[in-house]
């Protein structure tokens, strides 16, 4: 059964934005009720009492016994518009109702236990559907719909048609996929991002020797190491030198006597 809450009310003979903000800062909360051909009647209510009133209910499937000057009035809660950034009630829709008359109405769709491919198979459950219209009497509002998800394998659903509500009539589509076990989430591998092709430093010694190596090339005539002509060097060195050592060392010349004289 659907939760009943009560809540005062006063009427609001000053309307527009002006006022509504006037209102505001004294805490409390513009508001509206119509319904029944009714034309709609400016309110105003109490915002911490509004808040309070809706505190761990469902808005849309709970009841209101609305005071109005003195005067009660069952009513259904159409539309909550809050701040868009703190979470403050700026203004409320109120719809009146008779307890002979069904009323239209979304209720809020609970899903119960925890499904075998969930449990066995690392599956992910996934709610597509949050909420169904109906149509019912108020005495017979639920204050939400639950559905047995445990016995839900992978690649399995449940649906709208899987939905039991005594004493109202399901408005939304009956094939409407309501909840669904879904296989596990592969993760994604993040690619490494494409480094630049930067050549690799040189190691100091390998320049520094490279270098050195660069100087002496430099040198007119230098052979290589490793070269025929650098090992053909030492031969003619050492043949040389064995030549001059064969050949006999010729006598000096003396110097030819002074003309006129004789010699000693």
């Amino acid at each position: 059964m659907a939760t009943i809450v009560s809540l005062a009310a006063q009427r609001r003979d000053q309307t527009g934005k002006g006022a509504a903000r006037q209102a505001r800062l004294q805490k409390k909360v513009p508001a509206v009720i119509y319904g029944h051909g009714r034309a709609a009647q400016p309110l105003i209510v109490d915002g911490p009492a509004l808040e309070q009133a809706l505190t761990g209910v469902e808005p849309a499937s709970t009841l209101i016994d609305l005071t109005v000057d003195g005067k009660k009035t069952r009513a259904l809660i159409r539309e909550i518009q809050r701040h868009p950034i703190r979470p403050d009630i700026i203004h409320v829709d109120f719809y009146e109702i008779h307890a002979e008359e069904k009323v239209t109405l979304k209720v809020p769709v609970h899903l119960v236990g925890t499904p075998d491919g969930v449990r066995n198979a690392g599956g992910v459950l996934d709610q597509v559907t949050r909420e169904v219209e109906i149509e019912v009497l108020p005495e017979h509002i639920p204050d939400r719909v639950e559905l047995d998800v445990t016995a839900l394998a992978i690649g399995h659903s449940r649906h709208v048609r899987d939905l039991t509500i005594p004493n109202a009539t399901i408005l939304t589509g009956a094939e409407l996929t309501i909840a669904t076990v879904v296989p596990p989430r592969a993760e994604e591998e993040i690619a490494p991002p494409p480094e630049a092709a930067v050549e690799p430093a040189e190691p100091e010694l390998i320049r520094k020797v490279r270098e050195e190596e660069g100087e002496e090339g430099e040198v007119e005539g230098a052979a290589e190491p490793g070269s025929k002509a650098s090992e053909a060097k030492p031969k003619a060195e050492k043949a040389e030198r064995a030549d001059k050592a064969e050949k006999p060392t010729r006598p000096e010349k003396s110097p030819p006597p002074p003309k006129g004289g004789k010699e000693s």
